[in-house]
């Protein structure tokens, strides 16, 4: 225990609340600025288990603020999940990771959600923020929620049958309209909401649960503003999410995206109506027989299309760069993957 001694010495953690993280498994989703952010923090203090789940790989535009990549992983264009892994294990070995390349959709996060105790948000779209709200209310996980874009940070933890549900502040807090694509990102700010995202999450991997804020915490950094809202009479019985009558809207097959545009970047993402693993060896083949210059690694292979960049998952997705056009993006997806 001397490794985590100096935690250990801070009292509302102590012996009991080490031995408590160390049997503890937290979800995170997605592996970009706020997930490395997390992810480590998890990692040092000795969490039992983690599962890091992300769609993208690692471009040289990640690093100015995902703590975990380095110039290699840019250069290979690793998939995060596997060079967050990498990474994480170099730092504690003894903790038992996962990671898995994938978009975050219902059926994928109701499996992965089994014997979680926490899902941290660390996503950069709000559908998928959502998904993770109704399985949090259908599988009674914790979450917290936390987003970050120019110097602006906004952070909430929902307790399932006791706080409100993002579903619930909808339509009450300002939670942000603006993306990294829109006004960029400076990294104390992904500091900042990491910081009170891991706070929190430390509270309740300890069992801590009265020292929880139940307050949404946001703030600007470089205009020197903070507040902190007390939502607690906004849960809703009427709410979808978490009500008394639950449907769980955005876990249902028809409000679910096949499209998406990413954050901070031309690109756009096409999921097949069923995932599926494709042989992306034999792809790179055909495409090299049509003419084009195909890079590949174990994960993911990668050519252009005109203007465009295509990057192409084995598990059928693909990313289309270039483009926030959804409908030039799906025609470039047929017109090699059928």
């Amino acid at each position: 225990m001397e490794r985590y001694s100096r935690q250990i010495l801070f009292s509302p953690i102590g012996t009991e609340g080490q031995e408590r993280i160390r049997g503890k498994h937290v979800l995170i989703i997605g592996a970009g600025a706020l997930g490395t952010g997390n992810a480590e923090v998890f990692v040092r203090a000795g969490i039992g288990k983690l599962t890091i789940v992300d769609r993208d790989y690692v471009e040289w535009s990640n690093l100015q603020r995902q703590q975990l990549y380095n110039e290699q992983d840019a250069k290979s264009r690793l998939p995060k999940a596997i060079a967050a892994k990498r990474r994480l294990e170099e730092l504690n070995s003894t903790v038992d990771i996962k990671a898995h390349i994938l978009d975050a959709m219902p059926e994928e996060l109701l499996n992965l959600a089994m014997g979680v105790d926490l899902i941290i948000d660390a996503t950069d779209n709000f559908e998928t923020r959502m998904i993770m709200n109704d399985v949090s209310q259908k599988r009674s996980i914790p979450w917290i929620y936390g987003a970050c874009v120019g110097s602006y940070g906004i952070s909430f933890t929902i307790l399932p049958g006791v706080t409100p549900c993002l579903q619930c502040l909808l339509d009450e807090v300002p939670l942000g309209g603006l993306t990294c694509d829109t006004a960029g990102i400076i990294s104390p700010a992904v500091s900042q909401v990491v910081a009170y995202q891991t706070t929190e999450a430390l509270k309740i991997l300890v069992e801590d649960y009265e020292s929880l804020s139940q307050r949404v915490v946001s703030f600007d950094l470089w205009k020197n503003e903070h507040v902190s809202l007390d939502v607690r009479k906004l849960k809703r019985e009427e709410c979808p999410s978490c009500g008394i009558h639950r449907t769980y809207p955005s876990l249902r097959y028809e409000n679910q995206t096949k499209t998406a545009v990413l954050c901070g970047r031309d690109s756009v993402q096409i999921r097949p109506a069923s995932s599926h693993s494709v042989d992306l060896l034999d792809i790179a083949r055909i495409l090299e027989n049509q003419g084009k210059q195909v890079e590949r690694n174990p994960y993911l292979i990668r050519f252009e299309d005109d203007s465009l960049k295509v990057v192409l998952f084995y598990d059928g997705r693909a990313l289309v760069h270039g483009t926030k056009e959804i409908k030039e993006a799906k025609s470039v997806y047929h017109r090699y993957f059928g």
